[in-house]
């Protein structure tokens, strides 16, 4: 989320969190300035960060009463648990392509609540391109995990057919945008209808 109004809008809708994004290389980045009353959602917020230094994280966390962050980068499993350890729930996101040892994962299992697999590019997220889903049988960890990467309004009948004991969620971004940030709200209730039926 990126705008008031917006999220305003997005909140009312059956959604179990919403994602403001803390990297400045981003297109949906809060800016330095956020809008006033951007993170006044009585919805759970997840703060998204790409290898952000631990202590800025947890400021941040603090100032806008974020409880959970999503790692969109290269940290490793001691950062990850020295921020679970100060109270925070993580998502810890890898990047998937053909060749991604699902294994390297494990590592991460006692500092992350979440994972989060999306596709791999040369981005951290927010291509709108997919990988190969069937990569998913691949993970047999025990953490839950989210599934990302340019997940579209077409997409609910694949994802349904998706049949993995972990996948607890979706994480839903440029696919249903009018703009980097602005969430198209028809789009949203559209798909959340198919997927939940």
């Amino acid at each position: 989320m990126k705008y008031t109004v917006n999220r305003e809008a997005v909140e009312k809708l059956p959604v179990d969190w919403l994602g403001f994004i803390f990297y400045p290389q981003s297109k949906r980045f809060v800016g330095a300035d956020p809008e006033r009353f951007l993170f006044d959602s009585e919805k759970p917020k997840v703060a998204v960060f790409v290898d952000e230094n631990a202590f800025e994280i947890l400021a941040l966390a603090k100032n806008f009463d974020f409880s959970m962050v999503q790692l969109h980068g290269k940290e490793n499993p001691k950062t990850c648990l020295m921020l679970k350890n100060q109270g925070l729930k993580i998502i810890k996101a890898f990047s998937v392509d053909e060749d991604f040892d699902f294994e390297t994962t494990a590592a991460f299992e006692k500092a992350a609540s979440l994972f989060l697999f999306d596709t791999k590019t040369a981005q951290h997220g927010g291509s709108g391109q997919k990988f190969d889903w069937k990569l998913l049988d691949k993970y047999s960890g025990h953490t839950p995990f989210l599934l990302s990467g340019g997940i579209g309004p077409d997409d609910a009948e694949e994802i349904l057919k998706i049949n993995h004991p972990k996948l607890t969620g979706i994480d839903l971004n440029s696919g249903f945008e009018d703009a980097p940030g602005l969430k198209n709200i028809e789009k949203l209730k559209d798909f959340i209808t198919k997927i939940t039926l």
